[in-house]
């Protein structure tokens, strides 16, 4: 997996997270534990940093990336849906972040929100907590109930579950050739 330093900067990745073989993990990135990283995402802390939180992750083909004046913080128990761009925002805990959706500089995203997907948040747009943000450009159209925020851990959830499955099918893999190379 292309765990890339920066510099000086090296990415420091919990160990208990997932990175898969073709995402790429550049400079001053930090994931927390059982954060997952899948395939073909981009995750590229070159000029500010980038936090993705314990068990949060960032689906296929997510691109990752910051501003000379915002780094990327993303919190705990997140989904980052296939092939949205998160760039230069902050996105709290437990929310929910669509497929395709597009998150801009200083935007911030409340906890406990669902980003639709396709959505545009356009640079410095705030959301509070429990918001369901849909459009392009995004606006919050109503707040979640009590009971649809509480569900949107279970997604980030089964990501967890799911990575642990690929690192055990990457150590059991890898066990299995090294007993082929001594053969």
């Amino acid at each position: 997996m292309p765990i890339i330093p920066f510099f000086d900067h090296v990415p420091d990745i919990h160990s208990s997270a997932f990175v898969a073989p073709s995402a790429d993990v550049i400079g001053r990135v930090t994931l927390g534990e059982e954060a997952s990283i899948w395939y073909n995402a981009t995750l590229r802390g070159d000029i500010n940093d980038i936090t993705i939180g314990p068990r949060s992750n960032i689906q296929d083909n997510v691109v990752v990336h910051l501003a000379d004046d915002y780094g990327c913080h993303v919190g705990e128990l997140v989904t980052v849906g296939h092939s949205a761009i998160i760039h230069a925002c902050s996105i709290s805990d437990e929310c929910l972040i669509g497929m395709g959706s597009v998150i801009l500089d200083g935007a911030e995203i409340g906890p406990r929100c669902i980003v639709g997907a396709g959505a545009l948040v356009t640079g410095g747009k705030t959301f509070p907590e429990g918001s369901l943000i849909l459009g392009s450009p995004a606006k919050a159209v109503k707040i979640l109930s009590l009971k649809e925020q509480s569900d949107i851990k279970s997604w980030a959830l089964k990501y967890v579950r799911q990575s642990r499955l690929f690192r055990e099918n990457a150590l059991r893999m890898t066990k299995e050739a090294s007993k082929k190379s001594q053969i």
